[in-house]
């Protein structure tokens, strides 16, 4: 009787949980958020590293990458969203920006939505953790430590390959009207100090500067990463760079345009191929070819 008792519990158990299973009360693929809106380009570039793409349901005009990323529905741009059509959508989940307008993360909170807001990186390290923060919100931790293992690892070798070489002095230009460079509060430090060179900027507060304090302190590399890429504005400002020939990246020939997306928006992949490529123009003799 004892036997039969337990035999019938185990088989009524079985039948709740596959119940739940056919209802989609129990399930897998509802461990975590399902209706997500991205505020900001890296939000939807770490959306789809983590291979949640299917969960993504919106995001801004500038989510480029990767390309898949444009066909999502769009709500508006970094700065400024339609509220309207983010109710609509019911999301569960909206990942903001530090520049997301804290009056539109009031608005949406009010209205019982839930937002988390991600401050900018100011380090390598940061960028690496707020990934994991952001897999654990999408019960996708295990996947987002181990990514973070792959970017480390290979900022690690990077490391290894410039070590010995002679230190150089390097501006990364972010910024044109006005000239912005890179500073020791920015994620972008990183990418000079990774790669074993001094930011020239290292100890200024603001990365705002005149084209005369560059000049007078005379970096040896100059990495331009603004809007414009290799033609419009980035070629111009290459192109004004060397109308000053006393500075030693311009002597040197050291003066190199890159994609400003990887540069300013990186998740912690994109970080190490990125940190690859300076490293690679700062230190030409290394070798940066890396096995897989």
């Amino acid at each position: 009787m004892k036997c039969g008792s337990w035999h019938f519990s185990v088989w009524l158990l079985l039948s709740i949980l596959l119940f739940g299973l056919l209802q989609g009360g129990i399930s897998c693929a509802s461990s975590g958020p399902q209706r997500i809106i991205s505020l900001g380009p890296i939000h939807t570039e770490n959306i789809y590293l983590l291979g949640a793409e299917d969960r993504l349901i919106a995001n801004t005009i500038y989510c480029n990458r990767p390309a898949q990323a444009r066909e999502k529905m769009k709500i508006g741009s970094v700065m400024q969203a339609n509220v309207e059509q983010i109710v609509s959508l019911q999301p569960d989940l909206i990942l903001a920006t530090s520049l997301t307008s804290p009056a539109l993360i009031n608005k949406l909170n009010g209205m019982g939505l839930n937002v988390v807001r991600f401050s900018q990186p100011q380090s390598f390290e940061q960028i690496c953790n707020q990934f994991i923060q952001l897999g654990e919100l999408l019960g996708l931790e295990e996947k987002a430590k181990s990514i973070v293992g792959q970017a480390e690892d290979q900022v690690e070798r990077v490391k290894k390959a410039v070590a010995g070489f002679p230190l150089k002095r390097v501006f990364i230009q972010v910024g044109a009207q006005p000239l912005f460079g890179s500073v020791s509060s920015s994620f972008t430090n990183d990418f000079i100090v990774l790669s074993g060179s001094e930011n020239i900027l290292a100890k200024e507060k603001n990365g705002g500067c005149s084209r005369e304090k560059v000049i007078s302190l005379n970096p040896d590399v100059i990495i331009v990463a603004i809007m414009g890429s290799q033609t419009g504005e980035g070629a111009n400002q290459k192109k004004l760079w060397f109308s000053f020939p006393t500075i030693h990246a311009c002597s040197n020939k050291q003066v190199y345009v890159i994609d400003p997306d990887v540069v300013c928006s990186p998740s912690p992949l994109t970080f190490a191929q990125t940190l690859t490529t300076i490293a690679g123009l700062i230190h030409p003799e290394a070798d940066l070819k890396f096995k897989k």
